[in-house]
């Protein structure tokens, strides 16, 4: 009883004293849906999943004012699975983000998990916002939450000036003996001026590991523009990727008759042109995305999607999306849209979003 009776008297001190010097928030998400999924080799498949629309979540984020303009940050958000209550991002407790850091007049230094600027370029094109079945990771670098995502990070945000923004990111692959080895890297320029946003992202990142050296670098550049007209926003995107694993095949399948076997594409280019139509507690999405593959098999892919949205309120919402993928010379991009990723080259959802 005397234990249990300390350690309450010391969480209420802690609370207490957090209280006193700063703000902590606590938020987070929970996403839920009906999938079906067909054309894949094993047959249609439905499925309760979560994290379709936006991953589920749960979050801290917390600031000090330091004084003089300067105050601490912090920020841990970790992925979970709503449908079986399993962590995601394969299982780590602050999966999705983990950092902590200043910000003050000069801009935002933060150290830690984050995410990517060439990530966050491609979310600002997609008009479903890197979710539901039209997902742009469906076949757009990155491909996933190897790169989408930064461990062992440093990111610098400036001010913006002008309607311009920038912040550059850096990744330490620690790695003994070679500095080099997983090491990551990159940028964006953000410009926001009325109804235009515009962003260019860049990220570099070196295949090599403890076990493979010198696998050479993926490199991955975008060009994002969204602009609002108010009754419809228009989103196009261009993408250049180069190196080994710059871009992802699927399955690798390829049309010579061989066996089938994993293979990433060195040089590709990513198209995508697509709209948000607001109307009320209404949104209609739309999109269409191609993968351009200019390595030897030419396994190009082109997908198509549609979604809807309804605002029940500011925090909860219902939603629906379709997409197909049109898979060419062996290639095998599937339609996911969900953590758990897709089994086949099209899907329809239907799901509900709660925000709290």
């Amino acid at each position: 009883m005397k234990t249990i009776l300390c350690a309450s008297a010391l969480a209420a001190i802690c609370t207490n004293a957090v209280a006193a010097d700063s703000a902590v928030n606590v938020y987070g998400l929970v996403d839920v849906a009906v999938v079906r999924e067909t054309g894949g080799s094993a047959g249609d498949v439905t499925k309760i999943t979560s994290g379709v629309g936006a991953g589920s979540r749960l979050g801290f984020k917390g600031r000090e004012d330091l004084g003089n303009g300067l105050a601490a940050i912090f920020l841990l958000e970790s992925g979970f699975q709503a449908d079986t209550g399993a962590l995601g991002q394969g299982g780590l407790l602050f999966g999705r983000q983990a950092y902590a850091g200043l910000q003050g007049g000069f801009g935002t230094l933060t150290a830690g998990r984050q995410y990517t600027p060439q990530y966050l370029t491609v979310v600002m094109a997609d008009p479903f916002g890197s979710g539901y079945a039209g997902d742009t990771k469906n076949l757009m670098a990155p491909t996933g939450n190897s790169t989408s995502r930064m461990d062992n990070s440093l990111k610098y945000v400036s001010p913006g000036v002008g309607g311009v923004s920038a912040e550059v990111v850096y990744g330490a692959g620690e790695v003994a003996g070679d500095s080099a080895a997983g090491r990551q890297f990159g940028g964006a320029l953000d410009y926001k001026a009325g109804p235009l946003h515009a962003r260019l992202g860049y990220h570099n990142r070196n295949n090599g590991t403890a076990a493979v050296r010198n696998a050479g670098n993926a490199k991955n550049t975008v060009l994002a523009v969204v602009y609002d007209f108010g009754i419809m926003k228009l989103h196009a995107a261009y993408g250049i990727n180069k190196g080994p694993n710059s871009s992802l095949l699927r399955n690798g399948a390829n049309p010579y008759g061989r066996a089938s076997v994993p293979v990433a594409s060195s040089d590709s280019r990513d198209m995508l042109i697509g709209a948000t139509i607001p109307s009320g507690p209404h949104t209609f999405m739309a999109s269409l995305i191609h993968k351009d593959d200019r390595g030897a098999l030419d396994q190009d892919a082109t997908q198509f999607a549609l979604g809807y949205r309804y605002a029940l309120s500011r925090r909860t919402e219902l939603y629906t999306a379709i997409s197909h993928i049109v898979n060419r010379n062996g290639a095998s991009y599937t339609v996911g849209g969900s953590i758990e990723g897709g089994s086949g080259n099209g899907a329809v959802d239907l799901g509900i979003r709660h925000a709290f």
